[in-house]
């Protein structure tokens, strides 16, 4: 993992005595709180409907058992002994006191945390691959390329106020673990015909109010050239970006209004007038790569009879092994997910002593390292097979052993109006509803492989646009309805969920899922047909008439 050296320690320090300052005017009533907005959100802290909320970065989704035992210790002494998993690898508090927060952030700092960077209209928290550095199927760690983004962009004076947020994601692997379409710059790790790594740019990605699949602006773009090429990028979005329209504002909307050939032209200019201003040299690629040198990995064997015995003796254990774990490229390790979507628990959300629990698990068994993820969940890294049953046993009697990973249960879904002041509709009622009709775990392996995805407004921070299944919540003449979309993806074959038609009150919502999942069922050509290669294959009419013949 990265370690902060004496210039980033510094900084993040002396932005915690500033924000101090600014909340103690505030609470004097020296400036009002128009003037105080744009001075919290550079620092995470946002206004919601009931209270305060802080968003604290993760950069790349990667932390440390030392950072989770100092995010349990926020929740458990500033908040309400919780802490919330979003959709963008951070963690938010949803009850801090505005008195506290400046001891908050100075904490955080004690473990080289903060909340730069995850509000504004600026370059937000760099995410990537919850499995960098562990995949088997990566060309190589993506992390050293993301550190060097936030190194780059971290209070960038032109692209600290940028025409709106600006989303950047990188992944190294063909598997897209990363939605790097879904955002305004993705980048995908990949080797020429020479056999160079260098970087693929997608450019335009995003949800919200205008959902758009990103494009491919270059094939090929060297590592020395990295900073150049986005820097190039940046510039031409910053300058001909509109600043009139918050709705209009994003990349997105200049690449969709311009056409993306012209803006390609604009880059590539600007690119060949820049290039070499901000070249990385070797040395300092090496420098950062350095600090993600794989771990001491023992040398094993590539099964364990131990894991066997007890995946053939234990039912429950079994079924944890089928969705929680995946590939590791060390024979004999694992990579252990871990759902926050236990029955009757808010997607995303976590006790500050199973965060406790989670970084014991880390220093103990994954080396010191965990990940959270953009799917609201968290991993361990770096699991030797012979301790996963242990492993599972503990998170088992924590609450934490949930199987469902990438089960119709492990949904990814939005505060909402329980906390969110933009949203029209709940979502964390809804979800648990849908969480308790599908609970039995043998009918949802029967169903397979499904993502349900669900925001309470349209800005999507619960993805509905790219559900296998999405739920978007709307008011309606004051009343909340619930509109389904099918049919879309946030990997490699990134897609769009269509409209089904009219939405449906929240009392009819599950049942209305529920016919879409018996509609698959029945349509579906065998088990091995997944829902969205069935949707794909007979397209929505089947599903609309099932659905609003059922009403």
């Amino acid at each position: 993992m990265y370690r902060y050296d004496e210039f980033d320690q510094a900084a993040v320090n002396e932005r915690v005595a500033q924000f101090r300052g600014q909340v103690a005017r505030r609470l004097q009533g020296q400036i009002t709180e128009d003037q105080f907005k744009p001075l919290r959100l550079m620092n995470g802290l946002y206004l919601q409907l009931h209270a305060y909320m802080l968003r604290v970065a993760i950069p790349y989704g990667t932390l440390s058992a030392r950072q989770m035992h100092m995010l349990a210790h926020v929740a458990r002494k500033y908040d309400k002994g919780y802490g919330h998993f979003t959709t963008r690898q951070n963690i938010q508090y949803n009850w801090p006191r505005l008195v506290d927060t400046p001891d908050i952030l100075a904490d955080l700092a004690t473990v080289e945390m903060h909340g730069i960077q995850t509000s504004g209209n600026c370059i937000r928290n760099v995410t990537s691959d919850p499995f960098a550095g562990v995949a088997k199927d990566e060309i190589e760690d993506p992390r050293p390329w993301c550190e060097i983004f936030r190194q780059w962009s971290t209070f960038h004076p032109e692209f600290s106020y940028l025409p709106r947020k600006f989303k950047i994601a990188v992944t190294a692997a063909e598997h897209d673990r990363a939605a790097i379409k879904l955002h305004d710059i993705g980048i995908r790790v990949v080797k020429n015909a020479e056999g160079e790594t260098g970087f693929e740019f997608w450019v335009g990605g995003g949800m919200g109010r205008t959902p758009i699949i990103a494009k491919k602006l270059k094939d090929f773009v060297a590592k020395a050239d990295l900073l150049d090429y986005a820097t190039a990028c940046l510039r031409v979005y910053n300058e001909l970006g509109r600043r009139d329209n918050i709705y209009k504002a994003r990349i997105k909307i200049l690449i969709h209004e311009m056409g993306l050939a012209k803006y390609a032209e604009l880059v590539e200019a600007e690119f060949q007038r820049i290039r070499g201003t901000v070249a990385l040299p070797d040395a300092e690629i090496a420098r950062i790569q350095a600090y993600f040198a794989p771990p001491a990995y023992e040398s094993l064997p590539a099964t364990s009879t131990a894991f066997e015995a007890k995946k053939f003796e234990d039912r429950g254990f079994r079924d944890f092994v089928r969705t929680n774990l995946h590939p590791h490229k060390v024979p004999g390790y694992a990579i252990v997910s871990i759902s926050l979507k236990a029955p009757g628990v808010a997607p995303g959300d976590i006790s500050a002593d199973q965060m406790d629990l989670v970084a014991d698990l880390a220093e103990t068994y994954s080396l010191g390292e965990l990940r959270a993820t953009h799917e609201q969940n968290l991993v361990l890294p770096n699991v030797k097979l012979d301790d996963v049953y242990t492993v599972w046993q503990q998170l088992r009697d924590a609450g934490l052993g949930t199987a469902n990973i990438g089960l119709l249960s492990d949904i990814i879904c939005c505060p909402g109006l329980d906390y969110c002041d933009l949203a029209n509709a709940r979502s964390i009622p809804l979800a648990k509803e849908i969480q308790d009709r599908f609970a039995d775990l043998e009918r949802q392996h029967k169903v397979g492989e499904l993502k349900i995805k669900m925001s309470g407004c349209i800005n999507a921070c619960g993805h509905h646009h790219v559900g296998h299944i999405g739920v978007l919540g709307v008011d309606k003449h004051g009343k909340e309805l619930y509109q389904l979309q099918l049919g879309g993806s946030a990997t490699e074959d990134a897609s769009l969920g269509d409209l089904t038609g009219a939405g449906f009150p929240p009392e009819k919502l599950v049942d209305a899922v529920e016919t879409v999942i018996e509609t698959y069922l029945r349509l579906r050509t065998g088990e091995a047909e997944a829902f969205l290669d069935c949707y794909r294959r007979v397209g929505m009419a089947p599903f609309k008439a099932a659905l609003y013949e059922a009403r």
